[in-house]
């Protein structure tokens, strides 16, 4: 299978002053998806402008017919089973099929407490984790669902018709431990990782490159465990977190490099972050819709 190519659109800019083009100008490129952050804010973009990832999506779904669309990713950190089901089958309704739900543990960022809430410990985390993408795969797969966790209940929740596609949406579940790798090997259509933080300041590409080939050694043999075969999983790399940073949309070539040694790891999409002047994922415009058009063809 020819290595996909993705790109994540931030939901900065206003729809109508440059939001809807991009996620438009996303479709014309040929991405295979367009992803979105779902937080509510994030990093150094907390001080300015930043829109919610539902609504942005259903407008983006409006504006496109075949790009698939989706968030990379939602967390428990301030999203609920019931709710955000209820807002994924609507996606999906309204997309015609086109959502992937891009799922993870959350982190201790802004979101973590912009609800009045102490942050959560990872084994906190964890823990909502293990229940939170159990229970949205029920809530997505049956009529009816009634639950009583620890961290999370359902009552009788409705989610008629269900989602367009079946028996629900994928899922592509973000994890390197253990438990969030069982997770993914039980529950997802495909695992997300951003490479081994440890090494983004400090290491190099090549360590890097061990790193993920470590985890991706992790989930196979996570996954037959479970007696499943980790190649049925899509694999994406979400890029911008690993030592290389932004060298690979320094040039078509660069970026070629780069896709095709995550490529022989078994990774099946890349993502790359559309352009935002004056940040961590500034880059030449005009380069970077060359290596949309031109690298997938070389990495087929």
């Amino acid at each position: 299978m020819s290595l996909r190519l993705s790109t994540v659109i931030l939901p900065y800019l206003r729809w109508h002053e440059g939001g809807r083009a991009a996620w438009q100008r996303a479709e014309q490129l040929g991405f295979h998806t367009a992803f979105t952050y779902d937080h509510l804010s994030w990093r150094t973009f907390r001080e300015g402008p930043w829109f919610g990832a539902v609504p942005t999506l259903t407008a983006a779904a409006a504006v496109t017919d075949r790009l698939r669309l989706g968030t990379l990713v939602t967390s428990p950190n301030f999203r609920h089973p019931v709710t955000l089901a209820k807002e994924l089958i609507s996606l999906d309704d309204i997309s015609g099929g086109r959502i992937t739900l891009g799922v993870g543990a959350g982190g201790t960022g802004f979101d973590a407490t912009a609800l009045g809430q102490e942050p959560w410990t990872p084994r906190e985390r964890a823990d909502r984790f293990a229940e939170f993408v159990p229970l949205l795969d029920r809530l997505l797969t049956e009529d009816s669902v009634s639950y009583e966790g620890d961290h999370y209940s359902a009552h009788e929740a409705r989610n008629i018709p269900g989602c367009v596609q079946r028996p629900r949406l994928p899922f592509a579940v973000a994890a390197t431990g253990p438990r969030g790798m069982r997770l993914a090997a039980r529950y997802g259509q495909a695992w997300v990782t951003t490479g081994d933080p440890k090494l983004y300041e400090t290491g190099t590409p090549e360590q890097s490159i061990q790193a993920i080939r470590g985890q991706v050694e992790k989930l196979a043999v996570t996954a037959a465990t479970l007696g499943r075969d980790a190649a049925g999983l899509d694999k994406i790399l979400l890029t911008g977190f690993t030592p290389d940073r932004g060298r690979p949309l320094e040039s078509v070539d660069a970026f070629v490099d780069f896709a095709g040694r995550h490529a022989e790891l078994g990774f099946t999409d890349i993502v790359i972050h559309w352009p935002i002047p004056d940040s961590d994922f500034a880059a030449d415009e005009k380069l970077f819709e060359q290596i949309a058009m031109e690298a997938p063809a070389q990495l087929s």
